[in-house]
């Protein structure tokens, strides 16, 4: 006779427990604060704690035997580069991404090159066999040696992990499964994290390799509860403008890599297309300098990057002229026209400024102050910056121009592309070292203005 597992509703904000769900919390009054959770009887507890009790002892962090990850080729160079060099034995790496964008794609991809070396297992929940198979004959991938499950119970799916024995496990996707512990519909948060912890317990144990697809909210961060991306070794996010042939995969979290890594892709008609030289991708050398337009050296993880940042300073007939941003931080931008005013003697307050950066690329660092104001100074003037010109610096309020990292990495790449001058902040020229290319370095944002006038 089996005992059926019972459910509790525990508050977020106080821990109060409730047999049933309701709006408002009996214990703190909090509204919509009750999520569904497995309980754990008294007896089963205590019995847990004492089997853990008698078993457990620790030891001197110094006699740990500590060795190396054992790393995988996924295939893809650039998802190697991402995880760190490869998929590490026994890790999760979590992948979310706008619908449509490519992650069942990229997956079925590189499942199939695992393939050839790993016994692997595709566990789809929202897609039937015959719709991944359509997939895959589309992409003109051979996927013989690819297990294929169509399940969303959790259980089944262990059972089946269990049996099989696979070195590497997709699940697509961790919304769409669900474990028969709880009540609740697949995709609640108790759900997602009572499935996610069952899934992350196996991979440990087993020392399998685990992929989970993750859907994203329409603010952009993944669906669920924060302690999904707590639970996981990596997690990785899958950006691009959908009107854009590029996609870039971002690793957000990474216990066996650096953070901020990132890998480029172009979608094409047969699948992901690796980019080896983004940059060259990126950058457009084709017709006359433009106002408006600045290339940008920035830096994502270990790799440095070369992207345009466009501007667009038009005259404004409302009151409030807008500030558009797209790429970039909007606030900074703002900021950004502020200082230019104070101490160039700039004034955008009557015109509608546009910062694009294109190719669908976001730059979060505050080393594209530089470009963004040289564009925006490009464009009001009319005067074309230079196809020949790369920028990058950070920008403080006194209107200094500050060094940032990496800085001789930035210009070798803007010299390996044929770039024949660079606008640095001063503190980050180089130092007896012939870098092919002409340096100019200044510390104020007014010298930028004079540059642009020559």
């Amino acid at each position: 006779m089996t005992v059926k597992t019972k459910s509790v509703f525990v508050c977020t904000e106080c821990g109060a427990q409730a047999s049933k769900w309701s709006g408002q919390c009996p214990g703190c009054s909090s509204w919509n604060t009750l999520v569904e959770t497995v309980a754990v009887s008294d007896s089963n507890r205590s019995t847990r704690f004492q089997g853990l009790a008698s078993t457990a002892s620790s030891q001197s962090l110094d006699t740990v035997a500590v060795d190396g990850a054992s790393r995988f080729s996924t295939g893809l160079v650039e998802l190697d580069r991402v995880l760190g060099g490869g998929m590490v034995m026994g890790s999760v790496v979590l992948i979310g991404g706008d619908p449509g964008i490519g992650k069942s794609t990229l997956l079925i991809q590189a499942l199939t090159a695992i393939s050839q070396d790993a016994k692997v297992l595709y566990v789809t929940g929202e897609e039937s066999a015959q719709q991944v198979a359509l997939r895959a004959q589309r992409l003109g991938v051979k996927g013989a040696r690819v297990q294929l499950l169509a399940e969303n119970h959790i259980e089944t799916i262990l059972s089946c992990a269990a049996a099989e024995q696979p070195q590497v496990v997709v699940i697509d996707s961790i919304q769409a499964v669900f474990t028969e512990l709880l009540q609740s519909a697949p995709g609640s948060v108790a759900q997602v994290r009572e499935s996610a912890a069952q899934l992350v317990r196996f991979a440990k144990r087993s020392n399998t390799g685990l992929f989970l697809v993750g859907h994203v909210t329409k603010e952009g961060t993944l669906a669920g509860p924060r302690i999904l991306e707590h639970m996981v070794d990596t997690v990785l996010y899958f950006e691009g403008d959908s009107s854009s042939q590029f996609r870039i995969i971002r690793a957000i979290k990474n216990r066996f890599g650096a953070v901020n890594e990132i890998g480029v892709f172009a979608m094409t008609e047969t699948g992901l297309r690796v980019v080896n030289n983004p940059s060259a991708m990126l950058v457009s050398k084709q017709g006359d300098a433009v106002p408006g337009t600045v290339v940008l050296a920035t830096q994502e993880g270990t790799r440095p990057l070369l992207v345009e940042v466009q501007a667009l300073v038009d005259q404004s007939h409302v009151a409030n002229p807008r500030r558009v941003s797209v790429g970039l931080d909007q606030n900074r931008l703002g900021m950004l026209l502020a200082v230019l005013h104070r101490h160039a003697g700039v004034a955008t307050y009557d015109q509608d400024v546009f910062i694009n950066v294109a190719g669908g690329v976001r730059i979060t660092e505050t080393a594209a102050d530089l470009a963004i104001v040289a564009a925006t100074m490009s464009s009001l003037t009319d005067r074309p910056a230079g196809r020949d010109l790369v920028v990058f610096g950070e920008i403080g309020l006194a209107g200094e121009v500050r060094p940032v990292q990496r800085g001789q990495d930035r210009i070798r790449e803007a010299a390996k592309l044929g770039f024949k001058r660079v606008l640095i902040p001063a503190a980050n020229r180089p130092k007896n070292v012939d870098v092919g290319i002409e340096v100019i370095a200044v510390k104020r944002v007014a010298e930028v203005l004079e540059i642009l006038k020559q």
